[in-house]
Formats: structure tokens, sequence, C-alpha cells
């Protein structure tokens, strides 16, 4: 257990690496927290879940839109002003949004002020991402780097429902300001960290010809985006069905939180050991297979809930299994997204890449609750599998465009001066 977690102490030890990870991970919490706080926040001033629904998807999609653009003005100006004026807006229209919440203003003026802080959200993922490429040079240290990375996406995504629901015994209105108030303070901190400054345009001079083709015109980029869709599709149906189990099958919501955590223990040790390792060969055969893996796992809690030869209790080390395979397939994909991107336009790459991931994820919520209405929760697990699925098989097609392309952005990178 200590190899596994050797290198990413070592890692840590390293000048200009800590701080950065750790204000980019406060940073980043408002992902997870917006959501919950706004449906907690909206259902008790309002009474309707409806409602609470509606604006949390205006949040959802307008933070979604907002990544890439973000993203593309990151790879002209440089991250730190970027994130630093982002996160004090976004946290402003959030603050703004909670008051009118609690307050009982318009619909209209909290919808407007809530999709402002979606698209002003500070595009913390897309820079750390990019930063980690000035700051760990090596390219082994560096695939330490973005695992940890992953890592860390999936524990802002357990720990921060966990510290929401601890704030939820004080007025509906403080859980909000208390996530507006991570998200400036983590982001004001990432912005001056020598990772942000360093993190400069490679050499752009804003002319299309000099910095190079946008990442949506390559065609291992957007191979990756679909794929990335896929699973995203398929995580969110998974999450769904999750939810769906523990009240329908179980009848105890006090599940529905293991169900969760099985998922990120093992998405965090698969993430974790992936990292440690040193693999030879391109990382882009990797990911079909952990897709598959994914996937086979999907069906496999299908099959341990069906009625009469299922194994229920077999449901949570096979969630454990099954998230073995989710943060890997992330590293992979963040890297091949790197790998078929010229270093200038990278920002804008990682920012389409998060869009995908989080419009693939509520579609997949969204399908899911069509499918456990009509065939049960298990059904659901079996629709997130064959999503899952089909993007490893698109990942085993696009095998050799992601060679094609991702080695002439190695051979043009190499040319270039140091």
């Amino acid at each position: 257990m200590f190899g596994m977690i050797a290198p990413y102490l070592s890692l840590l030890r390293r000048p200009g690496v800590s701080l950065p990870f750790a204000s980019a991970f406060v940073a980043r919490l408002p992902l997870a927290m917006t959501p919950l706080g706004l449906v907690v926040l909206i259902e008790e001033v309002s009474g309707s879940y409806a409602d609470a629904g509606l604006v949390t998807a205006v949040y959802a999609l307008a933070t979604a839109a907002s990544s890439p653009l973000w993203g593309m003005v990151m790879d002209r100006a440089g991250q730190s002003v970027v994130i630093a004026g982002t996160s004090l807006g976004s946290a402003a229209f959030l603050t703004g949004g909670t008051l009118a919440a609690a307050t009982g203003a318009p619909n209209l003026l909290l919808l407007v002020l809530i999709a402002g802080a979606g698209l002003s959200f500070p595009p913390i993922i897309p820079a750390i991402r990019v930063a980690w490429s000035v700051v760990v040079p090596q390219p082994e240290q560096r695939r330490t780097a973005y695992a940890m990375d992953a890592v860390a996406v999936e524990t802002i995504f357990v720990l921060g429902p966990l510290l929401l629901t601890g704030l939820l015994w004080l007025p509906p209105a403080v859980p909000l300001l208390v996530t507006a108030l991570l998200m400036a303070a983590g982001g004001l901190t990432y912005s001056r960290t020598r990772a942000a400054r360093l993190s400069r345009p490679a050499g752009g001079t804003g002319r299309e010809g000099a910095r190079g083709r946008p990442p949506l015109t390559v065609p291992g980029v957007w191979l990756t985006l679909f794929t990335a869709l896929g699973m995203s599709l398929g995580f969110g149906q998974m999450d769904v069905a999750m939810t769906a189990s523990a009240e329908r099958l179980f009848h105890s919501e006090s599940l529905i939180g293991i169900f969760f955590a099985c998922a990120a223990v093992g998405s965090t040790v698969g993430g974790l050991w992936y990292g440690s390792r040193t693999w030879t060969g391109p990382e882009r055969r990797h990911l079909p297979l952990t897709l598959a893996a994914y996937a086979t796992g999907l069906a496999a809690v299908m099959l341990a809930l069906l009625p009469g030869g299922g194994l229920p209790a077999l449901v949570f080390p096979a969630l454990v299994v099954t998230g073995l395979c989710i943060s890997p397939s992330l590293i992979v994909q963040q890297a091949l997204v790197d790998h078929n991107t010229v270093p200038d336009r990278r920002s804008e790459a990682q920012g389409w890449l998060q869009t995908s991931l989080t419009s693939g994820a509520a579609l997949g919520m969204a399908f899911a609750g069509v499918v456990v209405e009509q065939a049960g929760p298990q059904a659901a697990f079996g629709t997130a599998a064959l999503a899952v699925a089909a993007a490893a098989l698109a990942g085993t097609a696009a095998q050799r465009r992601w060679r094609r392309t991702g080695d002439g952005h190695d051979r043009a990178e190499a040319a270039l001066p140091s």
C-alpha cells in the first residue's frame, strides 16, 4: 500500500505542487456542493422540487457551456487573471442568487443570477491540468500528478455533499454562502500560485495559424470527447440507479451514501494504482480496456440485483470493483486530449472534455429516471453498461486516428525551441 502512495507523497513534496493542488481542491468543492445546496434552499423556501430542479438544471447547463469558453480565454490571457476574475464573479452571483431565493425574489431574477454563477464558474479543472505540465516537467511524475488530480475530483464529489450536509442544521442559505466563500478563497489562492502565474499562453499570437487548429476540428479530440460522453452517460445513469436501488429495492435511504462511497473508494484506489505505475506503450490502448471493465462491472451489479437469482449482498463489492475503472478512464481521456491538441489550445480542449463529461452525466441522469420508472433500477444499471460498452467500442475504433494525430503533435512540439 505504501508503495502505491509513495509517488504521490514524493510529488507533493516538490516545490510548487502542494499549494496549487490544495487550493484547486478547495475551489472545486462548489462543483459538488452547489447543486445540492440549491435543491435544499429552493425546496425549503418554495416547497417545490420542480422549481429546485429547474434552477439546478440552469446552473448545470451554464457551467457546462462556459468551461471551453473560459479555457479559450486562458489560452490567450493566462491563468491568473481568468481564475481570479471568474472565482470572484461566480461567488458574487451565487451569493446574490442565494439571498434572492432566501428573500422570496422573483424566479426570473433568481434564474438570471444562478445562470451568471454557472457561466462565470472558474475553469479550475482545465487550469490545473495545464499547470502540471509547467511545474512537473518529467513525464512520469506528470502522469502521477494527473492521476492525483483525477482522484481529487472523485473525492470532491464525496466530500462536498458531506460537508454541505453537515451545514444543514443552520439556516438554509448558509450552506450556499459557505460554498461561495470556498470558491472565492480557493480560486484567489490558486491564481496567486507559481503554477498559475507560469502557465502562460504557449507562444500564441492570436492568429489561428500560429495558435494551431481549434480542438473541435481535430478528429483525435472529438473522438476522445465522444468516448467521454459515452462514459459519462453511463456514470449519470449509475448515480440514479444507485439511488433508486437503495430506495426501491433495499427500502433504506441510508444506503445511498454507502453505495456512492463504495464506488468512490474503488475509483480512488484505481486512480492511485494507475498513476503509481510505470506504463510501457501508449496510454490510448488502455482506454478500451478500462471502459470495457467498467461496463462489465455495471452489468455485474445489474445481475446481482435481479429478483430471484440475484445476490444483493454482492452489490457492495461489485460497486467497489466497478469504481476501480472510473478514475483510470478519466486519466487516459485527459491524456488523449492533451496528446491530440497543440500546447496553446490545451486549456480550451480540456474545457471541452469537462463539458462532455458534465453534459453526458446530466443526460444520463435524465434518461435513467425514465428507465427506473418504466423498468426498475436494475434496468438502469443495464442501460448504463450499454452506454459505457459503446464508448469502449468507440475507443477501439479510434486507435488509429489517435496514433496519427498524437504522433504528429508530438513531433511538432519536439521541434519547438526550448
